[in-house]
């Protein structure tokens, strides 16, 4: 029998954009707080930390949240605007052996070579050993991995789509040779909630959001897609690609989708017109509760 949670709680905490009139700051990268409740037990993820740890504080302290509520910290992938500052987030919980979880690849070299040589994976101050140091236990895996019954890391995602790429031009070296980097690290969280079915919380979605939500509903057979939010990188893809993203969306059928940061503006179009008031932009403060 498949496990479930009773309520889900998701709070948008870092963004790249911020309501209309909101006191809170944006920043390019995402972060949530996730609580999640079952059988009188609760456990609480950020996922993601985004690039700026001063205005993750200051969001956190407008929203009435504290970081000491973190139980588990889970990023998503290695690019700094996802990881940026780990360490200070694992010391302002106050906590010690907090649960980090990731993939095995999270700390390799990670650079691109356009429009110059620039490293865009994990920073300085946020190694294995800031980390270890900071009070954080590193759960380093590319399977599937859970954090409490009906609340799973995916793991490494298979490719299976013939359209859905990494949407960015990445590389790292293996061996002294540079080779292209696909962001086999780029993971995702996945939620089953009782009665309502699967909230899949995602970071860049660089392994291809539709190839995401497949495997998700393949770890939990039978059990329908509620929703799906977060960055679909698809701000710099063809027009192709983002009608046979959509058209992929449509046919699973989520009751709803929130999509934001890495997705870019035509590609929200083409959502909002396939899914009407069943789409919302993603923005720092937006809050969830399924």
């Amino acid at each position: 029998m498949l496990q479930s949670l009773e309520k889900l709680h998701i709070t948008v905490v870092a963004e790249d954009t911020v309501p209309y009139e909101s006191p809170l700051w944006g920043q390019h990268g995402i972060s949530y707080l996730v609580e999640a409740s079952s059988a009188g037990t609760s456990h609480c993820v950020m996922v993601d930390v985004a690039q700026d740890f001063t205005a993750l504080e200051h969001n956190m302290a407008l929203l009435g949240l504290d970081f000491s509520m973190i139980d588990t910290l889970m990023i998503t992938h290695c690019h700094y605007d996802h990881s940026k500052g780990m360490s200070r987030v694992i010391e302002a919980t106050g906590k010690q052996d907090l649960a980090v979880v990731a993939h095995s690849d999270l700390f390799r070299l990670h650079f691109v070579t356009e429009p110059f040589l620039m490293h865009v994976g994990i920073m300085e101050g946020d190694s294995r050993q800031d980390i270890e140091e900071a009070g954080g236990h590193l759960f380093l895996t590319s399977d599937p991995l859970d954090l409490m019954p009906g609340l799973i890391s995916t793991g490494e995602v298979p490719r299976i789509t013939d359209f859905e790429d990494p949407g960015i031009a990445l590389k790292t070296i293996v061996d002294g040779k540079i080779r292209n980097d696909l962001v086999m690290d780029d993971i995702s969280l996945v939620a089953n909630v009782e009665g309502k079915g699967l909230v899949i919380i995602t970071g860049c979605s660089h392994a291809g959001i539709v190839n995401i939500a497949r495997y998700a509903m393949k770890l939990f057979p039978g059990i329908p897609l509620e929703g799906i939010i977060g960055g679909f990188h698809l701000v710099e893809a063809s027009d192709e690609k983002i009608e046979k993203t959509v058209k992929a969306l449509v046919d699973l059928d989520p009751k709803w989708i929130s999509a934001g940061h890495c997705t870019g503006f035509r590609a929200q179009v083409k959502l909002l017109e396939a899914f009407g008031d069943r789409f919302e932009p993603l923005s720092s403060g937006k809050i969830f509760e399924i």
